[in-house]
């Protein structure tokens, strides 16, 4: 991390601090235990995610092996989490009229599964009406038996930022504007993306595997950031890393200690209520951020809880998606 020549000043900060010791014990909280509101109808995988066109990230098999099928950790799961991805892959959502940019969108779940409607489909859909091109990744999930467990979805969203700008010529988009918007878990692998998007985690296999992984610019919503205790979210911790990981491994997937001058201009947002990822982990990127002198902005809703995509209708925590995208507008710009 660069030496402190852009820290925050330490009122702003320690006021900070203290929001987040007030939600720091919230990391135990499963994932999959934040519902939408009462009347809400059931989570089905929407048409517009079974029309979406897929691209296979690998060709051939993917890096790594000892893949096995598990049934989720949880009674009655809805369809859409998916699971036991053994073959990992992007589906394509295309704008009427495109803007020449694109985003990677990686859902959460926890590294259990991929949450593949709320912050799948639906920002896919989204984020298309703004006219970006938007690709959703299906990483596969590091519980499911993989060798290398923790550097498997790392493998996945870099494979997919280079596949899609050597695909540049067929989506109409410029491959220098290519940005990463990650939820939860997801949120974890697009900031490890950012840091970490030059990490030597597979051997490239052809010309796609030599292009730049580094996105333009960042989104991550309401992200695991921490994998120390008890900061963290417990399950992410454990399907990514394993149930006792050494302090090396926590160090080297815990991006907030990787933020560097290379960093993408970066995005945040979290609800102060969330029940299963402390507000304490978007205030720590935030934090690496404003260290390393990077760009970063960042908004903190006083409700909203966890898992909401785009944000219920009837709370402010909606009007996230707008923000982000005139965050994209402002960087589409050369820094300086």
């Amino acid at each position: 991390m660069a030496k402190e020549d852009g820290a925050l000043d330490r009122r702003g900060f320690l006021a900070a601090a203290g929001i987040a010791a007030v939600v720091a014990g919230a990391a135990s909280v499963p994932m999959a235990a934040a519902q939408p509101p009462a009347g809400m109808p059931p989570r089905v995988i929407p048409p517009s995610w079974t029309a979406a066109p897929i691209i296979d990230l690998w060709t051939g098999a993917p890096p790594e092996n000892g893949f096995s099928a598990r049934p989720l950790p949880m009674d009655k799961a809805p369809p859409v989490f998916m699971h036991n991805v053994d073959k990992p892959y992007l589906r394509v959502f295309r704008p009427a009229k495109s803007n020449g940019r694109a985003v990677l969108v990686i859902p959460g779940g926890a590294y259990i599964f991929i949450s593949i409607d709320n912050e799948g489909a639906e920002v896919g859909e989204a984020l298309a009406a703004q006219g970006y091109t938007v690709f959703v990744l299906v990483h596969r999930l590091p519980g499911e038996g993989w060798t290398n467990r923790s550097d498997v979805p790392l493998q996945d969203a870099q494979r997919a930022m280079r596949l899609i700008k050597s695909m540049v010529g067929t989506y109409g988009i410029d491959p220098d504007q290519v940005s990463v918007l990650g939820f939860s878990a997801g949120g974890h692998l697009a900031a490890t993306l950012i840091t970490d998007f030059a990490q030597p985690v597979y051997a490239p296999r052809e010309a796609i595997d030599r292009l730049d992984a580094r996105p333009r610019t960042a989104g991550l919503i309401y992200p695991v950031i921490s994998m120390r205790m008890p900061d963290t979210h417990a399950d992410s911790r454990k399907y990514l890393l394993g149930e006792k990981p050494d302090p090396a491994l926590v160090a080297r997937r815990s991006p907030a200690a990787h933020v560097g001058p290379q960093t993408p201009p970066t995005f945040l947002m979290h609800a102060l209520d969330d029940p299963a990822v402390p507000p304490s982990n978007s205030l720590e990127m935030l934090q690496a951020l404003r260290v390393a002198g990077r760009p970063v902005e960042a908004h903190f809703f006083e409700e909203g809880g966890h898992g909401f995509g785009l944000g219920w209708p009837q709370l402010p925590v909606r009007q996230w998606l707008g923000l982000f995208v005139a965050f994209l507008d402002r960087h589409a710009r050369p820094e300086g």
